[in-house]
């Protein structure tokens, strides 16, 4: 996975999120919607009417005082904690 900066300012940003596809993008999206200072999140793969661009867009909007790439740190972690959980709970139901 290739991360690049599009555009950021105190309370925006756009990435690139290079090699993903809805199923990642719908899980970090989710995550981001769920934390707290964020106002919107989304993102775009739709190449015929983003310009010819192929690889998704992540565009995460937050409230006043809260840096997206902090909100971004934060939701990433929590997937990787409801990613870990999963997988030990998975390991200990399985015979």
């Amino acid at each position: 996975m290739e991360l690049r900066v599009i555009d950021k300012t105190e309370e925006e940003l756009r990435i690139e999120v290079a090699g993903e596809d809805h199923t990642f993008m719908n899980v970090i999206k989710g995550a981001l919607l769920e934390t707290d200072g964020v106002a919107a999140a989304t993102y775009d793969v739709n190449p015929e009417q983003s310009g010819g661009q192929t690889e998704p867009i992540l565009s995460i909007k937050t409230e006043s005082g809260v840096d997206p790439l902090d909100a971004l740190a934060e939701a990433s972690q929590d997937v990787q904690n409801m990613v870990d959980t999963f997988s030990s709970e998975f390991e200990a139901a399985a015979p």
